[in-house]
C-alpha cells in the first residue's frame, strides 16, 4: 500500500467540514458500527465487500475505515483489484477518529 492509498483523519476531517464529497466505506461488523461510527457512512462488513463491489461506481472517490485500519487496508487492495480506482484507507481507522477527532466517541 502506498501513500496515494491512506488517508489520515486530519486529511479526512478537512475534506468534510469543507463539505467536500465524501464516500465512507465502514469495513466494520454490524455490533462495531452500532457502537460507533462516523457520520455519513456505509456499512459493508468485510465479509460482504466480495458481494457489493457491484454496488460501487468504479470513478466514485471512497474512504474506507475499520477498527485500526488493517481491515481497511486490505479492502482498499481488493476494491482497487476489481476496478474501484479511487479508494484510500483511513490511518489509524475509527480508533484514531475518536483519539484526534471526535472525543466524545466510544472506544473500544
Amino acid at each position: 500500500m502506498n501513500d496515494r492509498d491512506v488517508i489520515t483523519v486530519s486529511e479526512l476531517k478537512s475534506l468534510i467540514d469543507k463539505r467536500q464529497p465524501v464516500n465512507l466505506i465502514d469495513v466494520r461488523e454490524l455490533n462495531e458500527y452500532t457502537l460507533c461510527h462516523i457520520d455519513g457512512s456505509r456499512l459493508i462488513p468485510l465479509g460482504d465487500l466480495p458481494g457489493r463491489t457491484a454496488d460501487l461506481a468504479v470513478n466514485a472517490e471512497y474512504v474506507v475505515y475499520c477498527h485500526t485500519g488493517r481491515r481497511s487496508a486490505w479492502a482498499v487492495q481488493y476494491l482497487k483489484r476489481c476496478g474501484v480506482k479511487n479508494a484510500r484507507s483511513l490511518k489509524g481507522g475509527i480508533d484514531a477518529w475518536a483519539e484526534k477527532i471526535d472525543l466524545l466517541m466510544a472506544r473500544y
